[in-house]
Formats: structure tokens, C-alpha cells, sequence
């Protein structure tokens, strides 16, 4: 009778602690991608197309009062579920978008009966996870870290942009997420910067390609990053340095419960998986509540990337709506200072010219704030609600169609929700809105659909200012448009065709029309100037006028981080496929464009007598086989619509 009740004991223990030790699966709907789950340990793997690319990956939540990392007690498990989410946004690499993804919800309570949620959710491009702490509390929890990590196996390697270090840089302007990429790196090797790596980080293990990034970064988070060292190759959640906040504000994550973690996105396929990847916006927090009539994405005339300062008076600015008008582009962007050099009255002025050529102004301001010492002027403007309803409001009489806010302080969550406030009180008056000096904006551009472009970028401007961003200039572009550019509008500032001022440009004038086609950014800012585009064959120009300013659809061609970029973009019937060529070396691609059924194209190239050379075919084009100069590019348009 003891023996029996033993081993009933001993098999109620077993079953009741079975839940703790087994694994969990959560698979992709086309079962290519597979996460497990390992509550014991508060640990999860990955598995692609049946091999295993991230090896035990921690999970888990560190707070002051509480620990949620260790020690966890599965307490219940959701069966899996499909969850779809259809969307559509101007400003992103496809117009009409569906989400389609497997989710499982794993409710744990931690060592002080505490609930935390992890909630996974995996797609046939990749997979996200994100805590949830669902108790009602008014008293604000605090996070001190974030027992997150992504590990991989040592014959991997990264594609990495080192995040700078707080209050450094030009008028203690960074971290800007402006740095060169440090490409094919094995991984562990440590980031220059205490402040660690930026997303998206891109790995590549065998086959298969992984990038990391995350989304639904909300009020009440600070924006995250990789940390600096990543012993064995697992990396980990990094939080901003104490310069990345507004003063008195918070740094890092503090909230009332409930409460949502952002969601953590591995996006996981072969290469044209990640680049047509959509999880960034995908995973966004839908959009606010907003008139959107006003949202027109466009191509802008700028006169400060390469006439710099002394270029923003009255009749050069002026000139550039004459310049945007003729261009058929929507926009002109007036840069720092303008308030002193030109004036309110007079901008009114420029403002009314440019309606009548139908031509919207942009204007510049600095973020101001304590962390901000450039002097560049309007400064007061944007820092204070009541300052800023009060300039918006202002502008919107003045027909201003949008604004360019330059000199962020970091990834702070009170820094997070100044971005945020901005957006949402430019909305209230109709204002487009341009963030400089600023943070990656992981999906924003869904949430805030008046968010039009970010810098966050290693931009134009840096090629303008010294020979070795230019030398380097080609290789960095097709890693920014490959990577920075994967998911969230990049204001690249891009394409100059005949020169930058003391600077040797090492890219081709095909390369530079490309970028055109290459980088996405709702609004486009180009770099070259009326005296330049003169210069440029007509066709070049009709090129740039008909050229759409939002894509229905995109397709990854061919292409390597760092070493070549080709892709076709679709808007209203009509593909266009650019390609770039960031290394120094001759290289014939042959293209496969079977699967865009293409009739009658005009093929766009670099020319060794002109400027350009053009090329128009009316036969079928189901293969393109090219040869690009070093650092060359070129642009094939179809001409009739399908």
C-alpha cells in the first residue's frame, strides 16, 4: 500500500511539473520557420527550413522590485492560433499589406507568483516575441534590464552600424545613427563603441540570413539596441546612455501596469526574404486617428546639402521652387536659419509663390532641449506642446506644408515620447513631418502616418564634408538600402549627377540616378542642384519628373551587403528595377525579370563618351544580363503599363 501511494506521488509530481520541463512549438504557416520554447529555462531556439540558427537565446524581464528572467513557473499555454492583420500605407515598400502569423501566448509567474506573458508570434518571413505584465497597478514598475538575447553559432557572421556614443560628435549631437557599417564581421567581435550596435543588425549563418530590429515602441519604452560585447556570439538587449533623455525625464523603460513590452523581430529567410520583409511595419502599432488627406508623399528640391549656409536667403530660394516646379516635384525644403535670414514675412511670401507652381514649402527646426547646444535657429519652437501648437497652427495659416526637426538627444523614453508628441500635435495641423539627428523610427511611419522620412542615416550631407565618406560612399549606400532602409523611410538625401564642391565623387552618374529608385523615403530630398540637373540629358530629367513618390510593390533581384544592390519597385502597373554596384570593380550580373513580365523597356546606363546612356527595347524581358562600372548603377523602366 506505501509502494503504490509512492508511486502515485511520484507520477503526480511528474505530470504536474511536466508543463516546466518539455519544450514548446510555435511554427511558421508554411512551416519553414520553427521557435521552441523552453520554459525551465526561460530559453528558445530556432530552426530554419529544419536547421537550427539561433542556438539557447535567453528571455525575461529584470525590474526593480522583481525578477523575471530565472525561476519562472509556466502556469498556462494558449494553442496555437493564426492572428492576419491587413494594412495599407503610403509610405512603405508595398501599398496593401497582409500579415499572417502563428501565435502562442505563455503565461508565467515568476519566483513572487508575479505574472509576466511572453507572447510569440511567427510569420513565413520570421519571427517576434514581446512580454506582457497584465496585473492592474497605478504604482509605475521600473526596468532595469532585459534578460533578452539573441545567440548565434560562431560561424556567423554580422553586418553591424555601431551606435555612437551619447553627447559626442558635432555640438554633442549623437547617437544620430549616423556611423559606417562594419561589414562581414564575425560574431563577438565587439562594437567601437561602449553604446553597442543599432538596429536592424544582419546576420548570416550558412543560408540563411537573419536581421534583427523591434516595433511598437510606444510611450512607455525607451528605444533599444545590441550590446556592445557579445561573448560566444549571443547578444543582448542594450539600454541608452544617461545623456539619451530630456531632462527630468525618464531613460529607461517605467510604466502603470498593464504593460506591453515592443516586440523583438528576428526576420529569418535567404536573402530576398529579408529585403522584401515587411515584419517592421507589420508588427507597427496601427495608425492614430487622423484626417489623412493631407499625407502626399513626394520629391523635394534642397539647396543646403551642397550650396550649405550661405544659400538660404530670399532669391535662392526662390530659384529652387522655380527648380522643384520644373522638376514636377512637390516640394521644396528651406534649411537652418531661415527665420533670421529670411523671415516669417518673407517665407509667407516664397509660400504663395510656391502654391501658385504647385509646390509645397518644408521648413527646418532645431529640436532644442538641454541635451542640444547647436545654435541653429528656430530653436524655441518644438520643445514644449503649447509651443508647438502654437507654430503649427501658424504654419498651417501660412500654407506651410511640413518641417524638418533636426538634433535629437537619443533613445531615452522621455526622448521616445517627444518624438511622439511632435507627430501627434503636427497631425492636429496637418503638418508632414521630417526627423534629423534622430532615432531609427521602427515603424512609426504606420503609426504616424504623417511621418514622412528620418535621417538616421550616415547621409549625403557626410559625403559633402570629407573624400573618405566619399570613398566610401558606394558600399555604404547599398548596405544603408539593404539594411537601414529594410523596413523605415530613409531620408538619404541622395543623388548628385555632376558634382559636390572639393569633393572627388567616386560613384558613377548611373549610381547616383539609381539611388533615386533604390532608397525609400516619403519624402525625397535630392541632392543636386539647378545648375547641376541643367547639365543632364533630357531624358535623365523626364526620368526624374514621371518617377512615382510611393511603390505598390517591390521584388528583390540580386544582390550581397555591401557589394551589389538590384531591385524592382512597382507603382501603378509600371516596374521600375535599379541596381547599384558598391565596389570598385567591373561586375556583369545576369538578372532574372521572368517573374515581372516585362515588354517594351528603356534601359538607363552609365555611357563612356556621355553622361548617360540610353537604351530602348520593345522585345520581352525575362532576362537582363548588364555590366556595371565600378561604383556604376543603372535603371531599367517599363513603358507600358501591365
Amino acid at each position: 500500500m506505501k509502494q503504490s501511494f509512492l508511486i502515485c506521488c511520484l507520477l503526480l509530481f511528474y505530470f504536474s511539473g511536466n508543463s516546466q520541463t518539455k519544450d514548446y512549438h510555435i511554427q511558421s504557416p508554411d512551416k519553414s520557420i520553427t521557435v521552441n520554447f523552453y520554459p525551465a529555462a526561460a530559453e528558445y531556439t530556432i530552426q530554419h527550413q529544419g536547421e537550427t540558427v539561433l542556438t539557447n537565446s535567453k528571455l525575461g524581464i529584470v525590474m526593480e522590485d522583481q525578477d523575471f528572467s530565472k525561476n519562472l513557473k509556466l502556469t498556462k499555454v494558449s494553442e496555437p492560433k493564426i492572428v492576419n492583420d491587413n494594412y495599407t500605407s503610403l509610405n512603405t515598400k508595398k501599398r496593401n499589406i497582409n500579415y499572417q502569423a502563428t501565435q502562442r501566448i505563455f503565461e508565467t509567474t515568476n519566483a513572487n507568483g508575479k505574472k509576466m506573458n511572453i507572447i510569440f508570434q511567427v510569420s513565413n518571413d520570421g519571427i517576434a516575441f514581446r512580454y506582457h505584465f497584465p496585473e492592474q497597478s497605478k504604482a509605475i514598475k521600473r526596468i532595469t534590464s532585459e534578460a533578452t538575447s539573441f545567440h548565434f553559432f560562431e560561424a556567423t557572421r554580422a553586418w553591424l552600424q555601431p551606435k555612437t556614443e551619447a553627447q559626442t560628435g558635432f555640438e554633442h549631437t549623437n547617437p544620430s545613427y549616423e556611423a559606417h557599417y562594419m561589414m562581414d564581421i564575425p560574431v563577438g567581435k565587439p562594437s567601437n563603441s561602449t553604446n553597442g550596435w543599432i538596429y536592424p543588425a544582419l546576420f548570416k549563418y550558412k543560408n540563411t540570413w537573419m536581421l534583427i530590429t523591434e516595433a511598437a515602441l510606444g510611450r512607455n519604452y525607451c528605444g533599444t539596441a545590441l550590446r556592445q560585447n557579445s561573448p560566444n556570439g549571443e547578444y543582448k538587449i542594450n539600454f541608452p546612455q544617461t545623456p539619451e533623455k530630456i531632462e527630468n525625464g525618464a531613460l529607461n523603460p517605467e510604466s502603470e501596469l498593464p504593460w506591453f513590452s515592443p516586440w523583438r523581430i528576428i526576420a529569418i529567410g535567404d536573402l530576398g526574404k529579408i529585403m522584401e520583409s515587411t515584419l517592421g511595419t507589420d508588427l507597427a502599432l496601427p495608425a492614430i486617428k487622423m484626417d489623412q488627406s493631407f499625407i502626399k508623399p513626394g520629391k523635394s528640391s534642397w539647396s543646403w546639402v551642397l550650396e550649405k549656409d550661405g544659400a538660404t536667403i530670399f532669391p535662392v530660394q526662390k530659384k529652387y521652387i522655380d527648380y522643384a516646379a520644373d522638376m514636377k516635384w512637390q516640394y521644396c525644403l528651406i534649411d537652418a536659419n531661415w527665420d533670421q535670414t529670411i523671415g516669417y514675412d518673407s517665407v509667407q511670401i516664397l509660400a504663395d509663390y510656391a502654391k501658385q507652381k504647385n509646390v509645397g514649402l518644408l521648413l527646418w527646426y532645431n529640436s532644442a532641449g538641454s541635451w542640444n547646444t547647436v545654435k541653429f535657429t528656430p530653436k524655441d519652437k518644438m520643445l514644449t506642446h503649447e509651443s508647438r501648437v502654437a507654430e503649427f497652427s501658424r504654419l498651417q495659416k501660412m500654407g506651410i506644408k511640413g518641417v524638418k526637426i533636426d538634433f535629437f538627444g537619443g533613445d531615452g523614453q522621455s526622448m521616445i515620447n517627444y518624438y511622439q508628441d511632435i507627430l501627434e500635435d503636427a497631425a492636429q495641423y496637418q503638418i508632414l513631418v521630417n526627423f534629423h539627428g534622430a532615432t531609427l523610427p521602427r515603424g512609426w511611419q504606420r503609426t504616424y502616418p504623417n511621418l514622412m522620412t528620418a535621417e538616421a542615416v550616415f547621409g549625403y550631407e557626410m559625403i559633402t564634408f570629407g573624400q573618405d565618406a566619399a570613398n566610401k560612399a558606394p558600399a555604404h549606400s547599398v548596405m544603408s538600402a539593404m539594411v537601414r532602409n529594410v523596413y523605415d523611410p530613409m531620408d538619404f538625401t541622395p543623388m548628385v549627377l555632376d558634382k559636390i564642391p572639393n569633393i572627388k565623387r567616386i560613384s558613377t552618374p548611373a549610381f547616383e540616378l539609381a539611388t533615386a529608385v533604390v532608397f525609400l523615403s516619403g519624402i525625397q530630398h535630392y541632392a543636386e542642384t539647378p545648375k547641376g540637373m541643367a547639365k543632364m540629358p533630357e531624358f535623365v530629367k523626364d526620368f526624374l519628373r514621371e518617377l512615382p513618390s510611393s511603390w505598390d510593390d517591390v521584388k528583390f533581384i540580386d544582390g550581397y551587403p555591401g557589394k551589389h544592390y538590384v531591385v524592382a519597385r512597382k507603382s501603378k502597373g509600371k516596374w521600375y528595377i535599379a541596381g547599384i554596384n558598391g565596389e570598385n570593380t567591373t561586375k556583369k550580373l545576369s538578372l532574372d525579370l521572368s517573374t515581372l513580365s516585362l515588354n517594351e523597356v528603356e534601359l538607363i546606363t552609365d555611357s563612356e563618351n556621355e553622361i548617360f546612356a540610353t537604351q530602348k527595347m520593345n522585345v520581352k524581358v525575362n532576362q537582363l544580363d548588364i555590366e556595371l562600372k565600378p561604383n556604376g548603377g543603372f535603371i531599367l523602366v517599363q513603358k507600358s503599363e501591365k
